[in-house]
Parts: C-alpha cells; sequence; structure tokens
C-alpha cells in the first residue's frame, strides 16, 4: 500500500513537468518556488535514561567482559541460510562466541543444582549433631578474634546483598515506568505517520501550483516581448546606428555653428571697415590740429624747439595700421548655408531616433498574434496538469491507509492494556524475587544487630542472654532461607543472563553501528531466490541494490521516499517528467516570430542632400590668409594710450603756459579716441579671429566628415534591411531559451523536492528507533541485564554470607553444654 502511495504521488508529480536535455543556454533569471511545506515531527527517537544510566554502562562493560567477540556477520548469515557446511566447524565457532554466555550459564546451572542439595546435606548433617548441630561450643583462645571477624564478612557481604538488591529493585522500577510511558511515544509515531500521510498530498498540491510561477513568469516575459526580445535587436544594432546618428545630429550642430561663425565674420568685416574710416578721419584731424598747435611761436623758444620738434616728428605714427576695406566678402557662403538651414537636418536625425527606438513597440505589434497563441497554450497546459491531477485517486488510497493507520492505532491501544497487565505481573514476581532477598538480610541483619548488641563476653556459652540467643537464631533462620530461595534467584538469573545478554550483543549493539542491517542485506538470506529481499518487495526486482541499512540511513536524514526507496527502478522520474511537446509547441510558436524592421529609416534622401548641399557651400572657397594677415596687425601703427601718455610727458618738460595745456588736451583727446574707437574694433578684430579661424579648421574636414557621416548611416541603414532577419533569429532563439529556461528551472526544482523534501520518510526511522533502540533495548534490555546482574551479585554473596553467619551463629546462640577447665585455666 505504501509503495503504491509513493509511486501514485510521483506519477502526479511527473505529469506537471517535462524532461528538457540541457540543450539551451541557462535563463538569466532564476525563479523562485519557494519551500516545499513541511511538517515539524513530534517523535524525538533518542532516549536517556537518567541516573540508572550509570548501571546501564556498568552492565555494558560487564557484557563486554564476559564476551568481547565482534559480531559474528558470517556465522549469523550461515545459520540464517541453514547453510552449516562444515557442521563441526561451524559449531565449534558458535560455541566459541557464546563461550563467555556459556561458562557462567554452567557455573549458574551448577549452582542451581548443588545449592539444594548441599542445603539438604547441611540440614540432616545438623539433625545428626554434626556440621555446628551440636549446642556444645569449645573454647579457644582467638575466639573473640573469630567472631569479629565472621560478623566482619558477614556485613560486607550483607551490605554487597543490599547494593545488588538495590540495583535490581531500581532496573523493575524502571522497566515498569518505562512500559507505562510507552504509550505517549507510540502515540507520538502514530501521530507522526499520520501528519507524514496528510501532509503528502499538500506538498503535491504545492508542486503542481508552483507550475502557475512558471507559466506566470512566461507570461509576464510574453508581455514584456517588446522591452526583451525588441531591446535585444535594438540593442544588436545599436553599436552601429547610434554612432552614425550621432555623427549626424553633430554634423546638423556644426552646419548650425558654421553660419554663426559665418555670420560673425560677416559683421565683424563690416564693423571693422567701418569704424577704420572714422578712426583715419579722427586720427587726421588730431594730426592737423596738432601741427596747429605746434606751429605756434612758443615752440620757437630756445627751451620748447627741441621737445616741439620730437612731437612734430611722431605724428606720422598716428594713423591706421589694418585695412579691412580690401577683404573678400563671405556673403554668398552665407546665402548657401541659409539655404542648407531651411532643411531642419536636427528634426531628420531625431525622426531616425524615434524610428529606431520604436523597435520595441514594433516588435510588441507584430507579434500580437503569436504571443496570444502561446498564452493560449500555457493555459491549456496548466488545464491539463489540474484535470490529470483531478484524475489520480490519491485521496482514496491516503483514505486507505489512514483507515489502516488508525486500525493499527486502535489495536496498540486496545492491546496496551493487556501489555501493562503482563508487566504489572512481570514486576509482581520481580519485585517477589527482591523480596526474597530482602528477607534474608532482614534475617542476617537482625541477627547482626541483636548478636553484637546483647553479646556478653563475660557469660559463658550456656549462659548467654536471649537477646544474642535470638541473633544466632535470626543468622540461622537467613541460612536457612538463603538455601530455600538462591536456587530460584539463580534460576532466573540464568534465564535472563542467557536471554538479556545475547539480545544485548546479537542484537542492540549490532543496530547500534548498523552491522545488524549488513546481516540483513546478505544477498539471499531472507530469500534463497531473491539476491536483495527490499527490492524484490518494494520494486519487484531482486537484482537491485536496495538495502535496509541504505534506506534507515535516508530515513534517518529525512529524505525523500524516492530517493529511499530507489522508486527510479520503478517509476523513472526522467521519463515520467516530460511534457516535451508542450514546450516543443512552445518552441515552435516563437521560431514563427517574424518582426520587419524595414520600416526604419535612419536619415532619408533629403537629409543626406542637405549634407552634401552643405559640403559645398564654398566654405573652403575664403581668403583665409587675407583675412589672418589684417587680423594680425593691430589696429593703428602706434599704441594711441602710449602715444598720448608720451605727449603728455612732454607736454611737462615745456614751460607753463597755452602750449603745454593745448597739448595736454590733444593727449586727452588721443585716449577718448582709443576708448571709444581702438577699442571696439579691437573686440570686433577678435570676433573676426575666432569665426574666421573655425572657419578655418573645419573647412577643410567638411567634405570628408560629410561622407563618412553620410556612409555611416548608409551601412547602418544596410545592416537593418539586410541583416535584421539573421539578428532577430539569434534574438528570438535566445528569448525563447529564456522562456524555456523557466520549464527547465520548474524541472530541476521538482525533480530536486521529490528526491529530496516530498514524502520524507524521517517517521519510518523513527518507528525503527522507537521499536528497537529504544523499547526493546533502552527499555525492556537494559533494564533486564541490570536487574539479573544486580540479582546475579546477590545470589552470589549468599555463599560466603550462608558460611559467615552459620560461624557466626555459634558465638551467639545459647548452647546446652560447654567445656570445663581447672582454676589454672582461663575462665569464660
Amino acid at each position: 500500500m505504501a509503495v503504491e502511495l509513493c509511486l501514485l504521488l510521483l506519477l502526479l508529480c511527473g505529469n506537471t513537468v517535462s524532461e528538457v536535455q540541457p540543450l539551451h543556454k541557462p535563463p538569466p533569471g532564476t525563479l523562485d518556488f519557494g519551500f516545499v511545506p513541511a511538517k515539524t515531527y513530534d517523535t524525538n527517537a533518542y532516549h536517556e535514561p537518567g541516573p540508572i544510566g550509570i548501571l546501564f554502562r556498568l552492565v555494558h562493560s560487564f557484557l563486554y567482559l564476559v564476551q568481547p567477540n565482534s559480531f559474528p556477520q558470517d556465522l549469523i548469515q550461515k545459520l540464517t541460510q541453514q547453510k552449516f557446511g562444515n557442521v563441526q566447524g561451524d559449531y565449534q565457532k558458535a560455541i566459541y562466541y557464546e563461550i563467555g554466555f556459556i561458562v557462567p550459564a554452567a557455573l549458574g546451572l551448577l549452582f542451581v543444582l548443588l545449592l539444594p542439595l548441599v542445603g539438604l546435606c547441611f540440614c540432616m548433617c545438623r539433625c545428626c549433631d554434626n556440621c555446628g548441630g551440636e549446642m556444645h561450643q569449645r573454647q579457644k583462645k582467638n575466639a573473640d578474634c573469630r567472631r569479629g571477624c565472621f560478623a566482619t564478612f558477614l556485613f560486607v557481604a550483607s551490605l554487597i546483598i543490599s547494593i545488588g538488591v538495590l540495583c535490581a529493585y531500581a532496573a523493575n522500577q524502571h522497566l515498569t515506568s518505562q512500559v507505562r510511558g510507552a504509550k505517549n511515544l507510540v502515540h507520538s509515531n502514530f501521530k507522526d505517520l499520520r501528519i507524514f500521510l496528510n501532509n503528502t498530498p499538500g506538498q503535491i498540491d504545492y508542486l503542481v501550483s508552483q507550475y502557475n510561477t512558471t507559466k506566470n513568469k512566461a507570461l509576464s516575459d510574453l508581455d514584456n516581448v517588446g522591452p526583451l526580445l525588441g531591446s535585444r535587436v535594438q540593442e544588436r544594432f545599436a553599436k552601429e546606428v547610434r554612432p552614425a546618428l550621432d555623427a549626424a545630429l553633430t554634423m546638423a550642430g556644426a552646419i548650425r555653428e558654421t553660419k554663426e561663425a559665418l555670420e560673425n565674420v560677416s559683421v565683424s568685416v563690416e564693423v571693422l571697415q567701418e569704424g577704420t574710416e572714422r578712426l583715419h578721419s579722427n586720427l587726421t584731424d588730431v594730426k592737423i590740429h596738432l601741427s596747429n598747435t605746434l606751429s605756434d611761436s612758443a615752440c620757437s623758444a630756445a627751451q620748447a624747439a627741441s621737445t616741439c620738434n620730437i612731437i612734430r616728428n611722431s605724428l606720422n605714427q598716428l594713423n591706421i595700421n589694418a585695412n579691412f576695406s580690401g577683404l573678400p566678402g563671405v556673403s554668398t557662403q552665407v546665402a548657401k548655408v541659409n539655404d542648407v538651414l531651411k532643411i531642419d537636418l536636427s528634426s531628420l536625425v531625431q525622426k531616425g531616433y524615434a524610428a529606431f527606438n520604436n523597435t520595441p513597440d514594433l516588435v510588441l505589434n507584430q507579434t500580437r498574434n503569436i504571443l496570444s497563441d502561446i498564452k493560449n497554450l500555457l493555459d491549456f497546459i496548466g488545464s491539463n496538469i489540474t484535470s490529470f491531477t483531478k484524475m489520480l485517486p490519491v485521496q482514496k488510497v491516503l483514505a486507505d491507509l489512514t483507515i489502516y493507520l488508525t486500525q493499527s492505532e486502535a489495536y496498540v491501544q486496545d492491546y496496551f492494556p493487556v501489555v501493562e497487565q503482563y508487566d504489572f505481573y512481570r514486576w509482581l514476581g520481580c519485585l517477589i524475587l527482591c523480596c526474597m532477598v530482602i528477607l534474608i538480610l532482614v534475617f542476617y541483619y537482625l541477627g547482626l544487630l541483636c548478636g553484637t548488641c546483647g553479646y556478653d563476653k563475660h557469660a559463658s556459652p550456656t549462659t548467654r542472654g536471649c537477646i544474642s540467643n535470638t541473633g544466632g537464631n535470626f543468622l540461622m533462620a537467613g541460612v536457612g532461607f538463603s538455601f530455600l530461595f538462591s536456587w530460584v534467584l539463580m534460576i532466573v538469573v540464568v534465564i535472563t543472563f542467557v536471554t538479556g545478554g545475547n539480545i544485548e550483543k546479537l542484537v542492540c549493539e549490532p543496530f547500534e553501528d548498523r552491522t545488524l542491517f549488513k546481516v540483513l542485506d546478505t544477498p539471499y538470506l531472507l530469500n534463497r531466490h531473491w539476491r536483495n529481499y527490499l527490492s524484490a518487495i518494494v520494486l519487484k526486482n531482486p537484482e537491485i541494490n536496495l538495502t535496509f541499512e541504505k534506506v534507515y540511513s535516508d530515513c534517518k536524514e529525512n529524505k525523500g521516499i524516492y530517493t529511499t526507496l530507489h522508486l527510479e527502478n520503478l517509476f523513472n522520474i526522467n521519463e515520467f517528467l516530460n511534457i516535451s511537446m508542450y514546450t516543443e509547441d512552445v518552441s515552435l510558436k516563437i521560431e514563427h516570430i517574424n518582426v520587419n524592421l524595414s520600416n526604419i529609416v535612419l536619415l532619408d534622401e533629403i537629409g543626406k542632400r542637405n549634407l552634401l548641399d552643405f559640403s559645398s557651400s564654398g566654405i573652403d572657397g575664403i581668403n583665409f590668409a587675407a583675412y589672418l594677415t589684417e587680423i594680425n596687425k593691430s589696429v593703428t601703427k602706434v599704441d594711441l594710450l602710449s602715444f598720448a601718455n608720451d605727449l603728455e610727458a612732454r607736454a611737462d618738460q615745456l614751460p607753463k603756459g597755452a602750449l603745454e595745456n593745448a597739448l595736454k588736451g590733444h593727449a586727452n583727446s588721443i585716449r577718448m579716441i582709443h576708448n571709444q574707437q581702438v577699442v571696439p574694433l579691437e573686440q570686433a578684430m577678435s570676433t573676426l579671429n575666432q569665426s574666421i579661424r573655425l572657419l578655418q579648421r573645419t573647412s577643410s574636414e567638411f567634405m570628408v566628415k560629410v561622407r563618412n557621416v553620410i556612409s555611416a548611416v548608409d551601412a547602418a541603414q544596410f545592416l537593418i534591411s539586410n541583416d535584421a532577419s539573421l539578428v532577430i533569429i539569434q534574438e528570438t532563439k535566445k528569448y525563447m531559451d529564456m522562456i524555456i529556461g523557466y520549464f527547465e528551472q520548474y524541472v530541476e526544482w521538482v525533480k530536486e523536492s521529490i528526491t529530496m523534501e516530498v514524502a520524507a520518510c524521517k517517521p519510518i526511522a523513527n518507528v525503527i528507533d522507537t521499536a528497537v533502540d529504544i523499547f526493546l533495548c533502552s527499555y525492556v534490555i537494559d533494564s533486564v541485564n541490570t536487574f539479573w546482574f544486580g540479582l546475579g551479585g546477590c545470589s552470589i554473596f549468599l555463599i560466603p554470607a550462608i558460611i559467615c553467619a552459620v560461624k557466626l551463629s555459634k558465638y551467639y546462640r545459647r548452647m546446652d553444654t560447654e567445656d570445663v577447665y581447672d582454676d589454672s585455666v582461663e575462665q569464660w
């Protein structure tokens, strides 16, 4: 039934996913399927005995001394298979292994046989007034020493017997308490098994439901086919397209800069021509006025003549230096560039950008019908999964197993009181055995107490007191009960010793180190026709290597039952996890995606013609040398400010008067001309210099740049027009790999979950541990072994106790006769 459940659950999982060979690249994104729901089991398959564990370990050490041989695996295998070929040799091995139990058991049986016989003979001997039966005590000089020694030995023996009976009593009580507490442990195991059955369908449903995670992710990527597939296609072309469009846009900016530079040249030349004419006129007037001033009679004076001559000789410097009137105009180039700018090249380039950036939307619009078919296919797969899960009779199988489990639990609950009743009889029997020993101890302790307290060393053997005599009688009563009970105790000890010791050595210890499983895994052991018994039962194939040890180990690690029972040999998940037909349909649908990018125009013919017109605008024909020649000249032959300062300084050398003042007035006029006319002309010359140099620097490159831009745009357009189909096929393949990759992830996750998490069989290992390790070994065998260990010690030490009690009673009991000595002899 359990195997049927496992196969059914795996079949359910198997029809929800597919086996996809790893032909695709791993998907870029990882799906999060969460965690398979798992319950916490209540059973803790571990037992800590508490303080009595010290006794258990002591008994284990004793058993190791008695039986130090290793587990006879080969011998057990032969015995189980009944293949004692060399009968004598095999039995010698068995006897050799059991010699540690045989010798003590033989001694115990000898004890059982001889002690009652010795007691009978001892009793008959005493009845004949022999063996200490005669009520006469001979006087001895060391009587006090002997009495003390016998009393001490008896007391020590009684203490050891007391410890032994306490150990036996503790083991008896421990076994009873553990048996009564086992009900909760059994209930916990049944609860875990019920959780195991109830939780497994939920785990299966969770695996099935996570198909929606895969489907939703696939649908999300299909809805975003534009950003995903379109962007990938766009990025493939972007390496060629974007630089070409950027260059075209840069060229549009260069045209505007060229226009501005030409206009600056035209305006600057006009300003310079007008300014230089006006400056020339004003400088001429200044020279005339200075000449008139220097013609004054004051300059004829000896003190001023030389200064006036110097000033008169410098008047020729007051003249313009640069002549802009002869520079060629740029009106023709300005007109051509303005004609070029009538067409907005930047707008045309931006249209190319927009068309290229619209690739994702173009892909989305052209794949709507195909994507709709793929979505319908995914919904169809999901509906098939749901329909199939409803067809499987999982609930019926679970219901049958639950009923079986409930009946088993009810059976255990019904018979557990019977177990407790029989355990009570066992407890009562063991208690009676302990009471037997305690009765003997009571007589010994009372005999020692009364004998010691009532003994009077001055009294003669015939005049001893009543208390001392009673102590001697108690000792003999203890001896009598020792002979009556000791053989019964030894019978129980021998039986429990042989049984409990062998179970400990042949079951518990091999179970702990898992050697017992190796025996069970021996080929043809449990069935002479089956190589592997467990695989024959579970998988119907005895040749599959399914071992008890591996199953137990995997369940201890809480692995899934699929891995534990090697159900891949019965139900190959790689064959049943197969919906490749669906993934093939999805692949075919995706492969039919055909995106047409022929409508993308990066730069039309008007834009290209515009670039060519600009390159032939004649800018390279400007006489840049003529411009640079005049620009490099100064506006005037002399710096007017320096001339004015020098004029004013020479005026200061003249005598005070009208001539000095007139010359200083002319200096101020020259400064005013510099500030009002020369400075603006210098600024206009700077503007002209920048513009003309810009035109000179760029004019030689315009033709080459325009050709390069047009070539780059044509190359990018050719790539889009001719290679688009190949790029789209490649990127569509990657897109398909990504979608199929989600199914691959789902498949791998389901495989891992089925093998490791679904139907984790920890409760099965707990049941085995509870039955063998805890109940049989820890509860029963450890307690039984401790019981016989304590009771056996009591039985053995009864022998020296009997001897000491018989000897000691002679010193406590009142004698009928005594030895008589002369007065010279020391009296009692």
